[in-house]
This record gives structure tokens, sequence and C-alpha cells, in this order.
């Protein structure tokens, strides 16, 4: 098969390598998946630029995600059948024409669901179902600020949080975005580059803060969002996108930007601070994994929630794709195909 290796860290155009490569080899209860196409996520992009700690040895095969026909299976996989169409979480290796996953990691899904929807209810639509029915629970009435809200997540979260009853603030970098985001159902679109949110918010709310924050960004985003909960209010982060470079001084800028909170400040207020890795709950909860994509599939399947397509690359062009996540100008999910 053919596979998009990340061969060194750097900029997308010299940074892969197609190459050949043997077929995965699945244990008993893994499968192989033909792949139609995967998903883009921001890891991918911090991976490339040297920045994520889990990604694996150079040279690497990155992805999370795969929409495919089940190959071949090992011999304790009961609920798939050789010719089913799924979409995948995989351990990485999701750049390859063929790639392996657990039998947990797949749901059976319908030919007529397109590559970039049917990506985007792996990783982004369980990250979000997870963050907002698992690491908190969003009540009817509460106020929540989402940032980066039109990413795949940030979608994601914006129609999670309006099917349960929630006034949604969310942030985003151009005039053209919050225009996307009041289509989502977004109350309050913020643009970060001509407003600062939490002023806006505070303005907005006369005074008071949010109840719930969902943070992709890190560093002093996430300060500044901690510090508008309310009491009861809990904040959930999920990423450090603000974290670019490899420049060490950054790095620290970040880690000081997200604050310092004391145990005891945190019981006095109410508030709660959780970190979410996908990573590590596909590593330690495999039962949690395939509770959270069995609920999308049934959401999207029901039609309460509707994944954004955005930009769909060949697998020629990764590179582009690569620096189109890269520069915040995409909306929706991006995905490559191999077709």
């Amino acid at each position: 098969m053919k596979a998009l290796y990340l061969t060194r860290f750097g900029k997308a155009d010299t940074s892969f390598e197609l190459r050949d490569v043997a077929d995965p080899i699945i244990n008993s209860d893994e499968v192989v998946v033909s792949a139609e196409g995967f998903g883009i996520n921001y890891a991918d992009i911090m991976a490339r630029l040297g920045l994520y700690q889990d990604c694996p040895p150079l040279p690497a095969l990155l992805g999370y995600e795969v929409v495919g026909t089940v190959e071949k299976i090992g011999k304790d996989v009961k609920r798939l059948s050789v010719g089913d169409r799924v979409v995948a979480f995989t351990r990485f290796g999701g750049y390859g024409q063929k790639a392996k996953a657990l039998e947990v990691a797949c749901v059976k899904i319908s030919n007529t669901v397109p590559l970039a929807e049917a990506t985007a209810l792996a990783t982004q639509y369980c990250t979000a179902y997870y963050a907002s029915q698992i690491s908190t629970r969003l009540f009817p009435g509460d106020h929540v600020l989402i940032q980066a809200a039109a990413g795949g997540v940030g979608t994601a979260l914006v129609q999670l949080a309006k099917l349960a009853g929630s006034t949604v603030y969310g942030t985003c970098g151009s005039d053209e975005k919050c225009k996307y985001l009041k289509e989502q159902g977004v109350d309050y679109p913020i643009n970060y580059n001509t407003s600062d949110f939490a002023v806006k918010i505070r303005e907005i709310r006369e005074g008071k803060g949010v109840d719930v924050v969902f943070d992709s960004l890190g560093g002093v985003t996430f300060g500044k969002g901690f510090k508008l909960l309310n009491p009861g209010g809990r904040i959930i982060g999920f990423g450090a996108a603000e974290n670019s470079t490899r420049n060490p001084i950054n790095l620290i800028k970040l880690l000081f930007g997200f604050g310092f909170h004391n145990p005891a400040f945190l019981l006095m207020q109410s508030r709660s601070i959780t970190g979410l890795n996908m990573l590590r709950v596909a590593d330690h909860r495999q039962d949690l994994l395939q509770f959270c994509l069995e609920n999308v599939v049934k959401l999207y399947e029901e039609g309460k929630i509707k994944p954004v397509a955005g930009r769909t690359f060949k697998a020629t062009e990764l590179a582009a794709a690569h620096e189109f996540v890269q520069s915040r100008k995409s909306v929706g999910k991006v995905a490559v195909s191999w077709e």
C-alpha cells in the first residue's frame, strides 16, 4: 500500500514522503480498513511542527481517523464484517491507504455519508461529545464560551451546546467566520482580532461571566477564560494551539499564560478545571471511546448534528491541506481523499 510518512519536522511542503509499505498486521481484536480518505486535525499540525509529545519517532505515520471499507477482521471481531463501511479511530496510521483499528474504535456508517462529514464524526465530534457529556454536562440555560468555534471541534461543540439548550458565545478570527457561527446557531459570535472576548462577554452579561468554557488554545486565552467563570463554572482544556513554534521562550509564555490555580481557591469558588486528551481516553478507556463514537453517529443519523464539510484535498495535496488548517482559515472539517 501507499502511505504518507512524516519524515522531518518543519514546513508542510518538505515534511512528507509518499512510500510503498507493507499492509498493516492486526491482532485478534482489530480490523484492516481500506481507506477512502482520512481527516486532518490540529494535532497533526502540532506533530509536524515537532510540538506534539505523543508523535511517534520519525519516520512517523500520522492520522487519527479513516473512513473506508473493512477489508480484513481479526478472529475475535464480532460486530463487523468484511465489506462494512466504517468510520474508525486510528492510534496514528491514518495517513495510509490501509489502516488498522480496534473493533471498538469502529462504527458502521451508511454509504451515503460524505467523506469529510464521516471523518469529522471521529476525532472532532467524539472530542466534543466527551468534553460536553463526560468532562462536564451542559444544561438548559448554561452560558457557554467556545474558543475557536469555527473549527472542527468548535463546530461540534456549538451544535451539542445548542442541542442542550445553552446560550453560546463563540470566538473566531474574522467577520466571515462570525457570519458562519451565526448560521450555526451561536448566539454571540466574537471576532478575537477586533474585540477582547472577555470584555465583550462581560458587557453582554452586564458584568456576569459564563458557566462553561471549552478551550483549545491554551496559554493566556485559557487564563482569561478561567477568570470569566461564574461560581460553579467549569473550564475544559483540550489543546494548546497558541503554541505553534519550537521557541522555548514561547513555551514558557504559554505555560505561564495558563495561570497557577490553588485547589483551595477552586473549592471556595466551586470552579473546576478539566484536561482532555482523547489519546489517553483511547488508551485507557476504550469503552468510553466506543460510547462516544456510537452516540455521535446516532445523533448524526437522527439529524440532530450535522458536521460541516470544509475542503477535501487529494492525497497528493497533503501539504496544502496542512497549510490550510494551520492558517486557521479553514471552517469545518478538512479531509484528504485517496481517490
